[in-house]
């Protein structure tokens, strides 16, 4: 187990599934703002295709994980973004399913029943409009993309504001 307080963001998606790509997109985005200061130091981008184990062992004992992750919705808006944070110790219910054969709601059940939640936990779930082969997002989920990391800096900063609250 870590000590620190851990902050992690993890984009689920595969790059080469069009708009199913929008989390790892979400998370080069970050990169770039990391680079130039825009992100709050210290917090871990990741990015993966959807194997729950890999997520459940990067949002391990973290104090905060965001997620983006590609959702279908019917009747979907694609860009369209939900917001939801599943309290501690409360099943899973998120109105969207994921575009991945094993998705998110299945992965925080497993981490629920190991334990392995992270203390905090915020989704940015995005309607697709196009998950078959190929790459590049459809115009309503690439328009979604800053829209979506604005909102994921902004979650960080104001987790952090209150911790030092609490802590202080």
């Amino acid at each position: 187990m870590r000590s620190e307080a851990r902050t992690v963001v993890v984009g689920i998606g595969n790059d080469f599934r069009r708009d199913d790509g929008v989390g790892p997109v979400v998370v080069e985005t970050l990169r770039s703002r990391a680079s130039v200061g825009a992100l709050p130091a210290g917090t871990e981008l990741r990015s993966c295709g959807g194997d729950p184990v890999r997520l459940i062992e990067w949002w391990d004992d973290a104090e905060f994980a965001v997620v983006v992750d590609a959702a279908r919705v019917r009747p979907g808006y694609p860009g369209r973004v939900h917001r939801l944070e599943p309290g501690p110790g409360q099943p899973a219910r998120f109105p969207t399913t994921s575009s991945h054969g094993f998705g998110l709601i299945e992965a925080w059940r497993l981490a629920q029943v190991l334990g392995r939640l992270p203390r905090r936990l915020v989704v940015h779930a995005v309607e697709i409009a196009d998950a078959s082969v190929g790459m590049g997002l459809s115009p309503g989920v690439a328009a979604a993309v800053p829209y979506v990391s604005d909102g994921v800096v902004s979650e960080i900063v104001r987790h952090r504001e209150g911790a030092a609250t609490r802590r202080g």
